[in-house]
């Protein structure tokens, strides 16, 4: 009896089923993993998924690299509320010198700085025609774009940056295949990224929908993919760790990172072993505005000199200043400088053309590797000094690195090669082993594989550091303001930081981030506060302490657990407690801690180590210094459990009591308040994310409207290819072709005449007006070719099923024949049996005088010999023979119907019609075929005899004999009979299994001819004439059939 359906669906493992399948397909879900260096100039991305391992995600263009770049396209007449067209990449590029008010490349370097900072101010000035205004809620950079209407709200960087992660997300599920998505990713960040520029990152990919799982630096995802094919020495096992600078020189700034490279053994499962790959940040240095695009406004601020004083500009009176404000003139200079560096790199010369620079005035500009050397000479000497802050951090000297590895663009630069060699001091220490463009990528998308739980990748522990100092201030508990610093620039990030507070009543606690005012990114102290905590049950704590637990004020400590989250950099709160001392008699202690030991917590001083204790750092408020110790503390002495023993058997009732002190923890309730740039409220925030949704749900619109119009474009030229097609003429009237010309006629006449700014909706009927007079006439001109091959298999199936009905109906009649004839001499046996004589009880006198016993064996009994079943019966043949009926009955009608059409009506037989009929009676034939196969193997029964008492069987050939009586039963039993006359044999499939459906269906065509051919020639002989020849055969079987 089935178990009731309450039973089977509360069954605990039906249960644990189904959530295994939840979260396998949850997890095959979210599996993929995009990894996203966010370069100044270029993105790039790579993608892993199951399946595709470590993948570049190219562009539409099939580049490897995006440039960091949209654009708005402006639009005639565009109302409130509508959106024009966007581009991203090389196309939006393309457009700067057309639209420079409306193309936003390298914004990058405008994150998280308000709109009135110098590094904003100098972009502005290299693109004078964008709108620069700030966002209304944070007061940081944002754009007014003149393709939108004057209400439109402007744009703030984070919302393009989101367009651009997004383009790139399209990109990505178009590698990972159809249906799948893309939500998680790791990206590159400069190390000198404050925690406000790293929150404008995670608000960007918030608005794009997007989930970062880590924010990595350049550095550390360089170093990443450097060790990926590395195995360097365990330090366990006396090996040395390596050092290695990663110089990145990109088109926005310069970065030098120290990574200290080791092995380590560690505990794995169990009592096993295992040695990791460490990769650990110790020292960083950068140059925030030495890049690419310093070196292309240098060649920009030449040529605009040579301009402004070439003979052909004294007409116009050209300034400095006015070329500069110049949209396209400035869109064109910036163009040509790229180009012209890049020509440098690998040429002692170029030179670049301009048509109409500005003013209609024509330029020509040449200059030699020597000259731009001449101008970049300042640039030139900062190159080396992001690498020597690298190394004071690191506390290390250039000879103490074993390689400088290159990463960035403008390492291609001649005299930036030549500053390195002549600091590193030879030119073997400058490697470059790595791919200097997508290194950083691989490295952040094996970081997201390693993040991944459906990932399984080398295990490398990489180590960021903080680069800024961070501590805490708050007002003590005497009223003063206090200061203490938590993290120092080389701290790692995810180290667990522990400091103790008196406080005893409610206050708040500032963190901050120490910025130094040379990094120019916003007005005002170099503590730049991050987050601010305040409690809220810190005074109710303290008395319920001193009240219920009798502790005094120097018993009572505030104790804070916190770091700084390896994902963002940003103030993590671990824990927050109230911890008061109280003493207690030592007999309820021993109960407690016995308590303890039964759940496994264990006593304070048999506390396990763990690797984690080694990340957590106590910091003393009484002294600068700070010391590593244990998150948990320590009793206070008291005399052991032996000793109290002992004294209480001497004398129990004079023993005192003794007394030992354990700390009571209170949890505090706190929140959490972001400080710095304000945070955007949350209807700003919903305002801005719809915004980006019907941004891309125009774009979708858009280019279902622009393949709409495609198609009806092409489909005009189809129909005008057709009227001139022999098929489509003989298959359509007059009438129709005249028609379809001048529908093609006038539908490409109002494309050209305003339709291409036509609906969606329009363009689709004004396609379906022509298609509803093709379709008619392909389907005839297509029926006309293929129903003659169609109609000659149909045939072929009706007869192969005929013959095969015929066959089966004479194999029942002999099994029926031949079951009668068996149970009739069955029967004629069994009256002839007579019963045997009873045994001789006639004594012999020579018995028991043999030299050896005799021993008589009972002869083996004789089987019953059988007959097998019969394969078919005669109701086997109902359905077939119906089917036959039926089919014939419709070929016939149909057929006769089709014949009085002419070739311009439309069919009323049709090939798919026809063909599916054929695939009915393939699929009985496969029905009965099957039935046979399906028959139980019975070997033969052969008439056992008693073997002689003083012969033994010959092994060998008892062998030898079954295996040929089991070969001829298995040719026995894989036949079926026909006609009675020869069998057909069917070879079974591997191993004895029944065959697929393909080999039945192989066996069924290669049988057809044989059979067709032996009646054939069975038909002739009777007849007495001579068989045809083949060819006369097949030509009149063929005219038969049709």
């Amino acid at each position: 009896m089935a178990p009731p359906l309450s039973k089977l669906f509360s069954s605990p493992i039906l249960s644990f089923l189904c959530l295994a399948y939840l979260f396998s397909s949850t997890a095959l879900a979210a599996s993929a993993i995009l990894g996203v260096d966010l370069g100044t100039e270029y993105i790039k991305a790579a993608l892993v998924k199951p399946g595709i391992p470590l993948e570049i995600v190219l562009t539409k263009d099939s580049r490897r690299k995006e440039a960091s770049a949209v654009v708005f396209k402006p639009s005639k007449n565009l109302k409130n509320g509508e959106f024009p067209e966007r581009l991203y990449g090389s196309d939006a590029l393309a457009l700067a010198a057309r639209y420079p008010g409306d193309v936003y490349p390298n914004l990058k370097s405008l994150l998280g700085l308000s709109a009135d900072n110098s590094l904003v101010k100098e972009y502005a000035s290299r693109h004078p025609v964008l709108k620069l205004v700030p966002e209304k809620t944070r007061k940081t950079a944002a754009f007014k774009s003149g393709a939108f209407t004057e209400e439109e709200e402007a744009w703030a960087i984070e919302e393009l940056l989101a367009m651009q992660l997004q383009s790139i997300q399209k990109n990505a599920e178009a590698l990972a295949g159809k249906g799948s998505r893309v939500k998680d990713l790791v990206v590159t960040v400069p190390p000198f990224y404050t925690a406000e520029e790293r929150r404008s990152v995670e608000l960007a990919a918030d608005l794009a929908g997007l989930r970062i799982l880590e924010l990595v630096s350049d550095g550390l995802a360089v170093g990443l993919n450097y060790a990926t094919s590395r195995i360097f020495k365990s330090i366990n096992e006396g090996g040395s760790p390596e050092y290695h600078m990663v110089f990145d020189m990109g088109a926005g700034s310069t970065k030098a990172t120290i990574l200290k490279f080791q092995g380590r053994t560690v505990k794995d499962v169990g009592k096993f072993n295992k040695t990791i790959q460490e990769v650990q940040v110790i020292g960083t240095g950068w140059d925030r505005t030495l890049g690419g695009d310093a070196l292309n406004a240098a060649i920009v601020d030449d040529m605009i000199a040579q301009f402004v004083a070439s003979p052909a500009a004294k007409s116009i009176a050209p300034t400095v200043e006015a070329v500069k404000a110049h949209g396209r003139a400035s869109a064109k200079l910036l163009k040509e400088a790229e180009r012209l560096r890049h020509v440098l790199s690998a040429n002692a010369n170029t030179q670049a053309n301009f048509e109409g620079l500005y003013e209609d005035v024509d330029f020509k500009y040449k200059i030699t590797r020597a000259e731009f050397e001449k101008l970049t000479e300042s640039h030139a000497s900062r190159v080396t000094v992001a690498m020597e802050k690298a190394l004071d951090k690191a506390n290390l000297n250039i000879k103490d690195l074993e390689s400088v590895i290159l990463h960035g663009g403008a390492i291609r630069t001649p005299f930036v090669q030549k500053e390195l060699e002549k600091f590193v001091g030879t030119a073997d220490k400058v490697r470059t082993n790595v791919n200097s463009d997508e290194s950083a990528v691989f490295g952040a998308v094996f970081r997201g594989a390693g993040l991944s739980p459906s990932f399984r990748v080398k295990d490398i522990r990489a180590y960021d550091s903080a680069v800024y100092a961070a501590g805490i201030k708050w007002i003590n508990i005497h009223g003063t303001p206090q200061h203490q610093r938590l993290w120092q620039t080389t701290s790692f990030l995810g180290a667990e930081k522990q400091y103790s507070f008196q406080n005893q009543k409610d206050f708040s606690i500032d963190f901050y981030q120490h910025v130094p005012s040379s990094e120019n990114v916003s007005p005002g102290s170099a503590e730049k506060e991050l987050v601010t905590l305040t409690t809220h049950n810190l005074t109710e704590s303290v008395a319920v302490c001193k009240d219920k637990f009798g502790s005094t004020d120097a018993d009572i400590l505030l104790k804070l657990s916190t770091r700084l989250a390896v994902s963002n950099s940003q103030v993590e709160i671990i824990k927050l407690n109230l911890e008061c001392e109280l003493e207690e008699n030592e007999e309820k202690a021993g109960v407690v801690d016995g308590l303890k030991n039964m759940l496994g917590f264990g006593k304070k001083d048999q506390a396990v180590l763990s690797e984690d204790d080694e990340n957590v750092e106590t910091i003393s408020s009484s002294s600068k210094s700070t010391s590593i110790t244990s998150s948990s503390s320590t009793p206070s002495a008291s005399p052991s459990s032996k000793d109290a023993q002992d004294s209480k058997s001497k004398d129990l009732k004079d023993a005192k009591a003794k007394t030992v002190k354990r700390s009571e923890i209170i949890p505090i309730k706190f929140t959490i308040e972001t400080k710095g740039v304000p945070v955007i409220p949350a209807a700003e925030l919903t305002r801005m994310k719809n915004r980006i949704s019907a941004f891309e749900d125009s774009d979708r619109s858009r280019r279902m409207r622009e393949e709409a119009l495609n198609q009806l474009e092409g489909f005009t030229y189809k129909v005008r290819d057709l009227l001139e097609n022999e098929e489509f003429i003989a298959a359509s009237t007059a009438e129709e072709r005249a028609l379809l010309e001048s529908q093609s006629k006038a539908a490409g006449e109002w494309i050209y005449s305003g339709g291409v700014d036509a609906s969606r909706e329009e363009l689709k009927a004004k396609k379906k007006e022509m298609k509803d007079v093709v379709d008619p006439i392909q389907v005839r001109k297509e029926e006309a070719v293929s129903r003659p091959e169609q109609l000659r298999l149909l045939q072929e199936a009706l007869n192969q099923t005929q013959l095969m009905i015929t066959g089966i109906q004479e194999q029942i009649v002999n099994e029926t024949k031949k079951h009668e004839a068996f149970s009739s001499s069955k029967s004629s046996v069994a009256r002839a049996t007579t019963t045997p004589a009873p045994p001789s009880t006639t004594v012999d006198d020579f018995d028991g005088l043999d030299d050896e016993p005799t021993t008589t064996a009972d002869p083996e009994p004789v089987p019953e010999e059988t007959l097998d079943p019969p394969v078919y019966s005669v109701t086997d043949l109902d359905k077939p023979q119906k089917l036959y009926d039926d089919i014939s009955a419709w070929l016939k009608e149909k057929l006769a119907a089709q014949e009085k059409l002419t070739e311009t009506s439309d069919p009323v037989l049709f090939s798919k019609d026809i063909a599916d009929k054929a695939k009915e009676l393939q699929d009985i034939q496969v029905e009965l075929i099957m039935k046979s196969m399906q028959q139980p193997y019975k070997p033969k029964r052969q008439t056992a005899t008693a073997k002689p008492k003083t012969k033994k069987a010959k092994k060998t050939k008892g062998a030898k004999g079954a295996k040929s009586k089991t070969k001829s039963a298995n040719e026995a039993e894989n036949t079926m009979d026909v006609d009675g006359e020869k069998p057909i044999e069917i070879k079974l499939g591997e191993k004895g299994g029944l065959p697929s459906e393909e080999e039945i269906l192989a066996f069924v065509e290669k049988n057809k001819k044989e059979q067709a051919d032996a009646e054939a020639m069975k038909k002739k002989y009777t007849t007495g004439e001579t068989p045809p020849a083949k060819e006369e055969s097949a030509s009149k079987e063929k005219h038969d059939e049709l």
